[in-house]
């Protein structure tokens, strides 16, 4: 096991992936208090038949519409699923997968990211995973819960987006580059994750994939780390090398590869909390297409 980097919350030495706890502040005690029923409350989605929306046979998937407690990965991982309220089983729909933050479970982080009703107004299904203690063992096991999700729901697998905040953003963008999880997803969503431009330089990039990092300007734990994986990603993505200003208040590099978009949006509040751009992440997700190897 290597040492806690001063720098780093995700060291990647060339011997394999080493992901370490970063220290729990009270605030995070304080913040991940039990959440109630609003959060977990779902929408309607509006179905459009374009003819070129893929299907399920009908029958052939046995997940129920509605919220669903206590799906579990083969090593027992849990995860709790949200469809529409009027889900239709013979419609693929896109799958966000939220991982939570340390000491957080899949309730609480349902709770601080208020997710589930955009979402699935939007016409996803959404999945909120319980947050295991990281290794690179327990980060490939949270990368199979959309495998597991297609079996049982019906999922497009070619629109399945990843999204969490700080150990949840950390585990949402390492799955984009690791080795054996990095075809899985078609865009990224990480706030306030551990990773910086030091760790991520020591790896190769994946295939074109967009990306729109969160982070805030404020953030003590990991300072700057976000507009570092940013110019990283976009590095990868081979973009414009500068960026222009969003109306949204988010920068985006220009012209990148495969029609990918590479987005970093800066926050002013604490690392702890989620940033609140919902709508602005679940479009951008929505609009995200990926040319998977």
């Amino acid at each position: 096991m290597m040492s806690l980097n001063s720098n780093s919350y995700f060291n990647l030495g060339t011997l394999g992936y080493t992901l370490l706890i970063a220290p729990i502040f009270a605030a995070f005690t304080l913040l991940f208090m039990d959440d109630g029923n609003e959060f977990s409350k779902m929408g309607t989605a509006a179905y459009f038949k374009t003819g070129q929306q893929q299907s399920c046979p009908s029958g052939s998937r046995e997940g129920k519409k509605g919220a669903t407690y206590g799906e579990k990965t083969q090593e027992g991982v849990k995860y709790n699923v949200r469809t529409p309220l009027n889900y239709d089983s013979t419609v693929a729909h896109p799958l966000l997968v939220v991982y939570a933050p340390a000491k957080a479970n899949r309730a609480k982080s349902e709770r601080i990211t208020g997710l589930t009703y955009e979402a699935t107004t939007a016409g996803f299904i959404i999945a909120y995973a319980d947050h295991p203690d990281l290794s690179t063992s327990s980060s490939v096991e949270l990368g199979t819960i959309a495998k597991l999700m297609a079996k049982k729901w019906c999922i497009d697998e070619k629109r399945t987006y990843l999204t969490g905040h700080s150990d949840g953003g950390t585990v949402s963008m390492a799955l984009a580059f690791m080795n054996g999880t990095k075809h899985i997803p078609t865009a990224i969503a990480p706030s306030a994750a551990g990773i910086s431009y030091r760790d991520l330089s020591e790896h190769n990039c994946p295939a074109p994939i967009s990306v729109m990092v969160m982070h805030s300007k404020i953030d003590r734990l990991f300072p700057d780390f976000g507009s570092e994986s940013s110019g990283w990603w976009a590095a990868c993505n081979d973009c414009s090398p500068i960026p222009k200003k969003l109306s949204n208040g988010c920068i985006a590099y220009s012209g990148c590869k495969n029609g990918v978009k590479t987005w970093y949006c800066e926050g002013d509040q604490p690392h702890s909390k989620w940033p609140h751009q919902n709508t602005v992440l679940l479009e951008f997700l929505a609009s995200s297409t990926r040319i998977k190897k």
